[in-house]
């Protein structure tokens, strides 16, 4: 997150002073690279898959002062090139030296944008890439050819064998702002290793028949510069705020209508929510320590050619902090914005500032509440609005476009909008198989799933937490039930790990509430926030298959761990060719107790894909998410106290009114 000079105080030796929760600057982020590259003495094979904030402890976080402002820590994973295995490490900036390095053997680091832009160029120079295009009547389009690095997983190949790999899939361009995925040349899929940029092979699955699968040439297109008809304009409609924006920012800090919360970002998870809460009576109250994204996964369900090994953790093996979006004003967002500019390492331990990357703003919500009196002939009516932070990442062919909305009436809602282009493969017209749907002739989308882990670290009215599951029941017909019509909420306590494992069951409307045994509401229960799972995915890749091993975290919709700083990410700290013997499995294999104490909730959701035409040349946004709401946690309605308004910028498209 780059600061300005506003953003930061500064004590009497004229150092800066940061919250201990905010990004690491480009200055600081130099300063590690310094550190690091006298600590390893590699010369220019140094590289750096990530260099972050090391986040305090939270009682460092709670108690912060500026005038007692804990050591500022960078969290760092480095590799030599060539060489196997990433050290993981701390750096301590006061002190400008490294005070924890361990050598992890197996771990594979992240991919990096500039290794995948050199894998392509290396790919088109390989004979036998050459040869497959040749024996196609290709080789004259080489330099059309388009080549995306897929990571490969874990299938116990033996030439990955303590390798860093990816496999690659190829299409070609007809011209150049041609949208090449309309164009898949199926049935190559090269293998690099990203280390040494060696082509390990070059696999073509038509290679013995000659029976190839046609490359479709119907340009489909998307580009402005290429689309030559447009439909007629609709009229303006913009959004407009006399008075100016309703939040408050100060740094990283924002404040709005009664929230306050910290934006932070990593290179990995992206955009992060720090400490929300909600102010009422003069009281402000605790909700959400830490909110973040912290892995997902695509499982493509066919078991095609090379297609079988697309299974990839995007947040896990690429990043989607290092893969996010500048914004646009006036298109990505509208109103009145304020963005943050983020800031990361590049492989080399550089800075690199993505200007603009998150936005901030506020929309309508439509109706908040109403009621009409017909005794009295009077109507109560208030709107709402919502408070937007947002940031869009491109991971290959897809966006991933990350919302959280803050609602005044205490909601906490988040939506994934997928949006970009379908992946494609090449299929012979009229016959895509029974794995996917054909979306232009000779194009076929594979069904797949797209399964989003969120990372809750709640703090509903301070830290320790309890988590009950809530079904709703119809007893049987009898002395209960006499009528057929009763049905009543059980709500169980979930009390250690293993019990936590849960899914949702759309037969009991199932819920889960984030309850304070400590704190009670004016009726005396305890207070609480409840987590709606409103896009459960029922996974179908199966937990002991080679992909279904290292997302295991996808085989429930709910998980709940005991707070512990080093269980970041629901697949494991290193994702890239993983056996599946870290994260979530792992940790809650120790069924530790969650009752009553800090608790991290892990809610997995997401989109099932079968693709349709509609999908392509381009995807409409699919929407998924989540809603965190206010359960017991306040007294009343916390909008009742919204002031009665009407909007004197609308009018009506008929006289007389």
């Amino acid at each position: 997150m780059a600061l300005k000079t506003e953003d930061v105080s500064v004590n009497g030796a004229g150092v800066a002073i940061h919250h201990p929760l905010d990004p690491l600057t480009a200055g600081e982020i130099t300063a590690v690279t310094r550190v690091l590259q006298d600590h390893f003495p590699w010369g220019e094979d140094l590289r750096v898959e990530t260099i972050d904030i090391a986040e305090p402890g939270k009682e460092l976080v709670r108690q912060y002062v500026p005038e007692n402002a804990p050591a500022r820590v960078a969290r760092f994973h480095v590799y030599r090139r060539g060489v196997m295995g990433v050290w993981d490490g701390l750096v301590d900036l006061g002190k400008a030296k490294v005070v924890s390095a361990v050598f992890k053997q197996d771990a594979r680091p992240m991919i990096a944008v500039k290794e995948i832009l050199l894998i392509e160029e290396t790919i088109k120079g390989d004979a036998r890439f050459q040869e497959a295009l040749r024996r196609r009547g290709l080789l004259g389009e080489l330099e059309n050819m388009c080549i995306d690095p897929w990571t490969v997983g874990n299938f116990d190949v033996p030439i990955e064998s303590g390798r860093r790999v990816v496999h690659c899939f190829v299409w070609m361009r007809l011209f150049p702002l041609d949208n090449f995925y309309a164009h898949p040349v199926e049935g190559i899929h090269p293998i690099v290793d990203v280390s040494t940029l060696e082509v390990l092979e070059v696999h073509d699955y038509f290679e013995a028949g000659g029976d190839y699968i046609p490359v479709p040439r119907t340009p489909l297109n998307y580009d402005a510069e290429v689309l030559h008809t447009f439909r007629k304009p609709s009229s303006r409609l913009d959004i407009v705020q006399p008075d100016g924006a309703g939040f408050v920012v100060q740094g990283n800090q924002v404040t709005w209508e009664n929230w306050d919360f910290r934006v932070g970002f990593n290179g990995r998870e992206g955009l992060v929510l720090y400490t929300i809460g909600y102010t009422q009576n003069g009281k402000r109250r605790p909700i959400v320590y830490r909110a973040s994204i912290a892995e997902m996964v695509v499982p493509y369900g066919t078991p095609e050619r090379n297609h079988y090994r697309k299974n990839v953790f995007d947040s896990g093996e690429l990043g989607f902090g290092r893969m996010a979006n500048s914004l646009t004003l006036g298109c990505d967002c509208l109103g009145v914005i304020h963005y943050f500019d983020a800031v990361v390492a590049d492989l080399f331990g550089q800075p690199y500032t993505i200007e603009r990357c998150i936005c901030l703003h506020e929309e309508d919500a439509g109706m908040s509440w109403k009621h009409f009196d017909m005794r009295t002939d009077r109507t109560e009516v208030r709107r709402a609005r919502k408070l937007v932070i947002s940031s869009i990442s491109t991971i290959g062919n897809y966006e991933y476009a990350s919302y959280w909305y803050l609602h005044q009436d205490g909601r906490i809602e988040y939506e994934m909008k997928a949006t970009g282009i379908i992946n494609t493969a090449g299929c012979r017209p009229g016959e895509p198989g029974k794995f996917g749907t054909e979306v232009a002739p000779g194009v076929v989308g594979h069904i797949h799933q797209h399964v989003f882990s969120a990372r809750l670290d709640m703090e509903v009215d301070g830290p320790n937490n309890t988590v009950t599951e809530c079904d709703t029941i119809a007893p049987p017909m009898g002395p209960e039930n006499p009528y057929g019509n009763a049905y009543y909420v059980q709500e169980t306590a979930l009390k250690t790990e293993l019990q936590a494992q849960r899914d949702f069951d759309f037969s009991r409307m199932r819920y889960w509430r984030i309850t304070n045994p400590n704190t009670a509401n004016w009726i005396g229960s305890p207070t609480a926030y409840k987590l709606e799972a409103r896009s459960a995915v029922r996974p179908f890749t199966h937990p002991d298959s080679p992909s279904g091993k290292r997302g295991r975290f996808m085989q429930h919709q709910l998980w709940v761990t005991p707070y512990d700083a080093t269980e970041r990410y629901p697949a494991g700290e290193f994702v890239n060719q993983s056996t599946g013997d870290d994260g979530l499995p792992a940790w809650t294999a120790k069924d530790r107790p969650i009752e009553n104490t800090d608790v991290v909730l892990w809610h997995s959701f997401g989109v099932h894909h079968l693709p349709r035409p509609e999908d392509h040349p381009v995807q409409s946004c699919v929407v998924c998410g989540f809603t965190l709401a206010p359960s017991g946690f306040f007294d009343q309605n916390p909008v009742i106290d919204l002031p009665p308004m009407k909007n004197a910028a609308s009018c009506c498209t008929h006289s007389g009114d």
